[in-house]
């Protein structure tokens, strides 16, 4: 019996100027990129390889920067070793690019709607100083004590002992003092641009319903697990709702590796910079196997991962 495999797809925070820079010297590749670029009429490619930082930080060019960096580094593997995910699933902006990875919808029109994803996130950051802040070491009790106590709310359940809060800076600025009560000491916080998944993004979840009701969506062509859910979406107008939810809405990481471990997943590939949800996934479960594919090298070596796992 073959091992079962899930693809996984970065979320914001993972990029860095240069990302996908030796990727597009490969076709299929650098088709992604040229169509991506016609898509949105302006070159993201250049952004994502010569920076500058700056810029490609503003979450309205990040979102797709990261969008389009997961998607060729799946079509380079796809076309060396073409294998079909059991499952899929991606953190947060992630799970946009899981959709495209799985058919959801086109890569152009995934495109459009993690642009105005962006932008209206964009917006709804530059209207509300907020930010965001890691509890390391608390459980999901301790940090919706905390967060109710400081009127905040809880955006990620990443993995054992990492929970992301999420609101204004000045509710949040309370955290330390709260935490130290709940035996919790360290509160770190996160390098963002706002609040992301927390009430105050509600202006950019209105933008995104009314993009996502004239989208084309299909059902995939395997399971996408939701951020909001921990579940796949049964239904395409289910799938745009877990969509919606989740701009608002819990990131529940821990859940959704769970849920695909218990489906018999032992096997995944992370595509996106770096290697975050390789690490998120060993400290939920040692036992995992993953490889992640950024550039050219590790492209290698996920490859020769999935041969000698025998994945296919």
């Amino acid at each position: 019996m073959k091992p079962k495999v899930a693809f996984l797809f970065s979320g914001q925070g993972a990029q860095h100027v240069g990302m996908g820079a030796d990727l597009i010297q490969l076709p299929a590749s650098e088709k992604v990129y040229r169509d991506a670029d016609r898509a949105l009429g302006y070159s993201l490619s250049e952004l994502c390889f010569a920076g500058p930082e700056t810029k490609l930080t503003e979450t309205r060019h990040c979102q797709p920067a990261l969008y389009v960096h997961g998607l060729a580094g799946l079509a380079a593997f796809a076309d060396k070793r073409p294998i079909e995910p059991d499952f899929v699933a991606g953190l947060s902006l992630g799970e946009f690019t899981a959709h495209a990875a799985a058919g959801t919808f086109s890569l152009e029109d995934g495109l459009r709607l993690v642009a105005t994803r962006g932008a209206a996130m964009q917006e709804a950051c530059d209207a509300s100083p907020g930010g965001m802040l890691s509890l390391i070491g608390a459980t999901p009790e301790k940090a919706q004590a905390i967060a109710a106590e400081v009127d905040v709310d809880i955006a990620n359940l990443n993995c054992p002992g990492q929970v992301v809060l999420s609101g204004l800076l000045e509710r949040l600025e309370k955290v330390p003092d709260a935490a130290k009560k709940e035996g919790i000491k360290r509160a770190i916080p996160l390098k963002v641009a706002g609040a992301y998944h927390s009430r105050l993004m509600e202006p950019a979840r209105v933008t995104l319903e009314a993009a996502l009701k004239d989208a084309p969506v299909q059902m995939p062509r395997c399971p996408v697990v939701a951020n909001f859910s921990a579940l796949p979406g049964a239904t395409p107008d289910e799938i745009r709702d877990l969509l919606l939810r989740q701009v608002t809405g819990t990131v529940r990481w821990e859940e959704s590796i769970r849920w695909l471990i218990a489906q018999g997943v032992r096997h995944f590939i992370e595509f996106g910079p770096g290697e975050v949800l390789a690490g998120l996934a060993k400290r939920i479960d040692a036992d995992t196997r993953v490889a992640s594919v950024s550039d050219v090298p590790s492209l290698e070596k996920a490859l020769e991962f999935a041969a000698a796992e025998g994945l296919s």
